[in-house]
């Protein structure tokens, strides 16, 4: 038996690479959010728009996967994918999710919570005309989150829609966009004792158009 627990229960690192004050930040959560986001492209951060997305299903069970932001706005965050995999029929019965950054290069962390909805049908065929054709192709090729026999079947898949769709392949009706409408957000920046800054943002009951955050600081 190797050392290797040991190794895992002595692997630290001390962040102190940056601070959040609260002075400092936005008060609003979508314009920080775009201010850590083009700072992590800036510095070139790997997968800085991949992003955690859990769910939770009808068995009370939690699960997660890396999905990859494709839109911001006031709207709320988006991305594509078919609807009928896990998340898609765990979105069905629970719309409430959650999404995670994390872009270690910046010690920092984005949460993000709130209720989901599928995107309007010409959003999502504009992004999908949009991906290469091999990426149009395998969104028909997928059963995702299905059990399959083994590789070749989603080969032979592929060959299968490609030969009947040729270059024109369109949007299948089990894939397209989702968007979360934040209620939530807290933005994690590492600091040294693990004295981590943590800023959270709820966004409170509002008679008027106008959405209003409360921003508050988090024990770490």
């Amino acid at each position: 038996m190797t050392a290797l627990p040991e190794q895992i229960a002595h692997l630290r690192r001390s962040y102190e690479r940056a601070a959040l004050d609260e002075n400092a930040s936005h008060p609003d959560p979508l314009q920080q959010f775009d201010q850590w986001l083009q700072e992590a492209l800036a510095a070139q951060v790997a997968d800085a728009n991949a992003m955690t997305l859990a769910t939770v299903g009808s068995d009370m069970r939690p699960s997660t996967r890396i999905v990859l932001i494709k839109g911001y706005d006031q709207g709320g965050i988006v991305w594509y994918t078919n609807y009928h995999s896990r998340k898609g029929l765990e979105l069905a019965g629970n719309p409430w999710a959650a999404l995670q950054f994390y872009w270690p290069e910046l010690e920092r962390i984005v949460r993000i919570e709130g209720q989901v909805q599928a995107v309007e049908a010409a959003q999502s065929d504009a992004y999908f005309h949009s991906r290469p054709l091999d990426s149009r192709l395998g969104a028909w090729a997928s059963e995702q989150s299905q059990a399959i026999a083994g590789r070749e079947v989603l080969e032979q898949r592929l060959a299968d829609y490609s030969a009947q769709f040729g270059d024109a392949p369109p949007r299948p009706a089990h894939w397209g966009g989702y968007r979360l409408l934040p209620d939530r957000w807290e933005f994690w920046q590492g600091r040294a004792s693990r004295l981590h800054d943590r800023l959270q943002y709820r966004r409170l009951p509002s008679a008027g158009n106008a959405t209003q955050w409360l921003r508050e600081r988090l024990a770490p």
